[in-house]
């Protein structure tokens, strides 16, 4: 019994409003997310899944309500602890967001440095963790247009995990991929989750979801609400 992770809130939203700038995406949002949670985020192209992604790692200010995520009260956020709150969240995009002009290594390496990293053999020894995580460790010298679009997308997983985040946020991962591929995501992001990381992944991809069930939430009317049965699927 010693791999179960006890569970441990890292995610709490209570009475919140989502803003999008001067317009309300979602009203009285309340949400908790435990550590080792895998959740699918789903609903329609405009309905606020972005936006409570951006919300939560404050690329939108928090308007009304309490949340906290990681240990930082969003309603209390100042500027200067942003970056930390980011380092404990690591975010996953839809069109991967590399740097087209270095390597993989260069890549991740470029995100420690950013972050604070300086030892180049502790920065060395970390890329070569996340690329083994995403079975990947034997394409860092590769640049990312040499690789798959999963490839791709396994190095921008990699990248979140760098920091060893509490949190992971993925935007719709699997939105440029095959089927196939966005299977190796999906049962990567899964694994990921068993590791003791919440995992909130935003996706439009029902199959996934038939296939791979786990605990849903859909915005839909301005609202976050549970989804329990197989017939609140049909926004697909």
């Amino acid at each position: 019994m010693d791999n179960i992770i006890p569970l441990e809130t890292i995610i709490e939203m209570n009475g919140c409003s989502v803003w999008q700038h001067d317009y309300l995406v979602l009203s009285d949002v309340n949400l908790t997310v435990d550590k080792g949670e895998f959740i699918y985020l789903v609903g329609k192209v405009g309905s606020g899944k972005s936006s409570l992604i951006k919300t939560l790692t404050a690329q939108l200010p928090l308007k009304d309500g309490a949340a906290t995520i990681a240990g930082y009260d969003l309603a209390k956020l100042q500027k200067k602890d942003i970056p930390y709150l980011r380092r404990k969240t690591g975010i996953i995009f839809q069109d991967f967001q590399l740097l087209i002009d270095r390597s993989v290594n260069a890549n991740l390496e470029f995100v420690l440095k950013s972050t604070g990293w300086k030892n180049k053999e502790d920065i060395d020894k970390r890329i070569g963790e996340v690329l083994e995580k995403v079975e990947l460790h034997h394409k860092g010298y590769k640049m990312p247009h040499q690789l798959s679009g999963g490839e791709q997308q396994r190095v921008a997983v990699a990248r979140a995990l760098l920091n060893d985040p509490d949190v992971i946020l993925a935007d719709e991962p699997t939105g440029n991929l095959d089927p196939e591929t966005s299977e190796g995501i999906i049962k990567l992001l899964i694994d990921i989750s068993r590791i003791g990381k919440a995992v909130i992944v935003a996706t439009h991809n029902y199959t996934l979801l038939k296939k791979y069930s786990a605990r849903t939430i859909k915005c839909e009317n301005s609202k976050l609400l549970e989804i329990n049965n197989e017939e609140e699927f049909e926004f697909i």
